[in-house]
């Protein structure tokens, strides 16, 4: 068997190995070239112009503006995504590129979210939303089989921690759970917009059996996991990178994770205590949705070197990869499993248990995951490790 590390002169093995995909958003993936053409078609004002109106020049754009060290600033970049995704024309286009994307990367399986009440400034009603973003998904689904690209897209219905209509959000996402969607979420801003005030929302997917997450974690502390979990009863995370403040080096009176990182990075895992909400969260295997470059340009994380990730990879939490924004992070799958390389020498064998993680965590049947985890995961790895 050779080397599981992937060697300087073979860097494609990360876009060969089969990914699994569970946070990302759809209005945050859009190709650049595509929101030109849309803006160009809509009269949508872009922030680019002159010599900079270009493809590259707009990704430019988005990348430098997306690195903020803040989470509010760096949602404001989404006006010009959200922007031209009006219509549904603009929807399956944006729903079909991204699946072949993300198949052309090498994701067999992913859940792509986004927020139905954003995409109805053109006079779209909520259902006509739904149902055109999962027709792209099914096109995007079958042009990647015709390239030989085999991947399955479940969408994630979000709902805006700011705004009021997440049980409105809820219901449409139990009206369509067996045409595509297959669970819920809440996004934005954390502070000040804590998950409790959609309770109503959440108990309502709880007596109807359906699966949601929780965005959590990011730019807000403990209480906002705390209450993801224990209020709400999330399933998973989204982020969740600030559990570390709730384990502590050297003892249960030494500095947290994110106080020291260094020291924690350098600890052995039995002298890393975990509070009561940290063990609680490993003890049950609850999902955490890590996106290692957005929470870097939010300040969630000071560095891909010193990410949480690393920490919480070694005391065996339930950790997920992920993108968050393709196109504010310029990142795509096997540019942040490369990351992990560099910065933690993740092999190939690592990317494999990461992604059996977070094949287990999807939101689908327990025999259609463990279908892609037998199917294609062990083998898809096997056949880059013989």
């Amino acid at each position: 068997m050779r080397e599981t590390t992937p060697t300087t002169d073979s860097v494609d093995v990360w876009a060969r190995a089969p990914k699994v995909l569970l946070h990302d958003h759809l209005d945050g993936g859009v190709r650049p070239a595509t929101v030109l053409e849309l803006a160009d078609e809509t009269g949508h004002d872009l922030p680019v112009s002159g010599k900079d109106r270009t493809a590259g020049g707009l990704a430019a754009w988005f990348r430098s503006a997306a690195d903020s060290g803040s989470l509010e600033s760096y949602l404001e970049t989404f006006a010009h995504t959200v922007g031209v995704m009006q219509t549904e024309a603009a929807l399956v286009r944006v729903a079909r590129e991204a699946t072949l994307d993300l198949a052309r990367d090498g994701v067999v399986y992913a859940e792509i979210r986004y927020a139905p009440e954003l995409h109805v400034a053109g006079g779209l009603e909520l259902p006509a939303v739904v149902e055109a973003v999962n027709a792209g998904f099914r096109e995007g689904e079958a042009q990647a089989a015709a390239e030989g690209h085999g991947i399955r897209i479940g969408a994630l219905l979000t709902a805006m921690r700011h705004a009021a209509k997440s049980r409105e959000i809820a219901e449409l996402a139990v009206r369509y759970r067996d045409a595509g969607v297959v669970g819920f979420d809440i996004a934005g801003a954390e502070a000040g917009h804590p998950p409790t005030r959609h309770l109503d929302a959440f108990e309502y997917l709880r007596r109807e059996n359906a699966h949601f997450t929780i965005h959590a974690g990011e730019a807000f502390g403990l209480p906002s996991i705390w209450e993801a979990i224990q209020w709400c009863g999330a399933d998973r995370l989204g982020h969740g990178v600030r559990i570390v403040d709730d384990i502590r080096v050297g003892g249960p009176d030494g500095p947290t994770v994110t106080e020291d990182i260094d020291a924690a990075l350098a600890a052995d895992p039995a002298d890393l205590h975990l509070g009561r909400l940290a063990a609680y969260v490993r003890d049950r295997r609850i999902p955490l949705e890590m996106c290692p470059s957005s929470n870097v340009q939010t300040g969630a994380a000071p560095s891909i070197e010193q990410h949480p990730i690393r920490v919480l990879d070694r005391l065996r939490f339930r950790i997920t990869l992920n993108t968050d924004n393709r196109l504010m992070s310029d990142t795509s799958m096997s540019k942040e499993a490369g990351l992990l390389h560099e910065a933690a020498g993740w092999d190939l064998a690592r990317l494999q248990w990461v992604t059996t993680n977070a094949m287990k965590s999807a939101f689908l049947p327990f025999d259609e995951r463990l279908a892609v985890i037998e199917g294609t995961i062990k083998p898809g790895y096997a056949a880059l490790l013989a």
